[in-house]
């Protein structure tokens, strides 16, 4: 059986271009903050952890992560996928146009998605500051208020904000 180098290039590049997709989705976001969010709990009768007070404020928290920028990786795979894709293409001179085309195309691409998959990306995250009817102050980092305003009645069981 005789594997012909033209079927043989087309099934490197195919993979190579699998290969590079999963370099266009973003890395997954983990925010951190410094006071415990906890998942709702359904709960059916209200525990020794039962507070209730008023939202004092609540303030918007702004975070970036640094972004690494390129690396020169994302260019050299773009130009070899592109120059094997542009070498399929034509014959004699117009094969060497493709092929150099198709390199210079790939590497720019490559760069192009290397360099948005490393960007800075911003976040943004909530604290809700509650003074509780005993006089204490508390404050939770959520990573969205929903429909709490400032001024409302709220209850905090076992951590978690609701209205009240």
């Amino acid at each position: 059986m005789k594997i012909s180098i033209r079927s043989l290039s087309v099934t490197a590049s195919l993979a190579a271009i699998a290969t590079l997709t999963a370099c266009v989705a973003p890395a997954p976001v983990y925010q951190t903050s410094r006071y415990p969010y906890q998942p709702v709990q359904p709960i059916a009768q209200p525990g020794p952890y039962v507070e209730y007070g008023r939202v004092a404020n609540i303030e918007v928290l702004r975070s970036e992560t640094a972004g690494t920028g390129s690396t020169g990786v994302g260019a050299i795979a773009g130009g070899l996928l592109g120059g094997v894709a542009g070498n399929q293409i034509g014959k004699g001179n117009g094969r060497t146009a493709a092929t150099v085309a198709g390199v210079v195309g790939g590497a720019l691409l490559g760069n192009s998605i290397e360099s948005n998959r490393n960007a800075p990306r911003a976040y943004e995250s909530y604290r809700v500051s509650i003074q509780t009817d005993n006089g204490g102050y508390r404050a939770f980092d959520v990573p969205s208020p929903g429909d709490l305003r400032i001024g409302d009645r709220v209850r905090i069981d076992n951590g978690q904000i609701s209205r009240f």
